[in-house]
């Protein structure tokens, strides 16, 4: 793995981090080393505390273990992501591809598999934050001119527009087939970026260069769910892909399909 360097971030003074970890000997390194490097800390010993918590703390960002008691942390990232965009990093012991993939579909930002170096987590936390606004106001219903069912997206001044999908970047509103979905803010910047580049293979790298930033240093793990959400809102067969089509050791292209 290539080293990281973090020395140049320094985090916001008092950047609150909720710890849902019920192993005591995690809790007690995690809290002394993550408050040397400037963060405050609240901890959650299982998965109702964890949401409790959240609630009352607000935190910028959370760490949370899978397999918390009570309640698990997919269920936990799952009912956070209803309500919330805070950057939510997954601590698995397990390491699996099919728990990586799973927290990643229910909406973690990204991940990490015990045991792990207190600096690689560090660098991960500042590498999140960085990419996250901060101040992201939760999506809100438009009282005026919001598309119904089979209807046209509205006009707007920026919109990309293939293969039946509309997407209004100005509004941050997309159109299948003349029905609005809703997406979440990266699956949003992957279709722009691959929908501004139609018909042109763009890289692996290029594509998590772009939509989250070139301090991204986990693997495409993260790219392939997003890529295979976005295809579940905008294929009508997403088992067989025609708009999002997969170029096999470069990247991925949005195609228009021809009739």
């Amino acid at each position: 793995m290539t080293a990281v360097t973090t020395a140049s971030y320094q985090p916001p003074a008092q950047t609150k981090v909720l710890l849902a970890e019920d192993e005591e000997s995690f809790v007690d390194a995690l809290v002394v080393g993550l408050a040397r490097e400037g963060f405050d800390v609240t901890v959650a010993r299982d998965g109702n505390e964890a949401i409790r918590l959240f609630d009352e703390v607000a935190p910028d960002l959370i760490l949370l273990d899978l397999m918390l008691p009570k309640l698990s942390g997919i269920d936990v990232c799952r009912a956070i992501r209803a309500r919330s965009s805070v950057p939510i990093i997954m601590v698995t012991a397990k390491g699996t591809e099919i728990d990586t993939v799973v927290g990643l579909e229910v909406g973690a930002d990204d991940y990490v598999a015990k045991p792990y170096r207190l600096r690689e987590l560090v660098a991960r936390m500042r590498a999140v934050l960085r990419r996250t606004p901060q101040s992201e106001p939760a999506p809100a219903p438009d009282p005026v001119g919001r598309a119904r069912p089979g209807a046209p997206a509205p006009a707007s001044g920026t919109q990309l527009e293939a293969g039946g999908i509309v997407v209004d970047t100005d509004r941050h509103l997309v159109f299948v087939r003349g029905e609005e979905v809703h997406l979440r803010r990266k699956e949003f910047e992957l279709l722009t970026l691959l929908m501004e580049n139609v018909g042109r293979v763009l890289t692996r790298d290029v594509l998590i260069d772009r939509v989250w930033g070139a301090d991204y240093y986990g693997d495409t793990k993260t790219l392939d769910v997003h890529i295979k959400r976005l295809r579940s809102h905008l294929e009508e067969d997403p088992s067989s892909p025609r708009l999002i089509t997969t170029i096999r050791g470069v990247g991925y292209r949005f195609d228009e399909p021809r009739p």
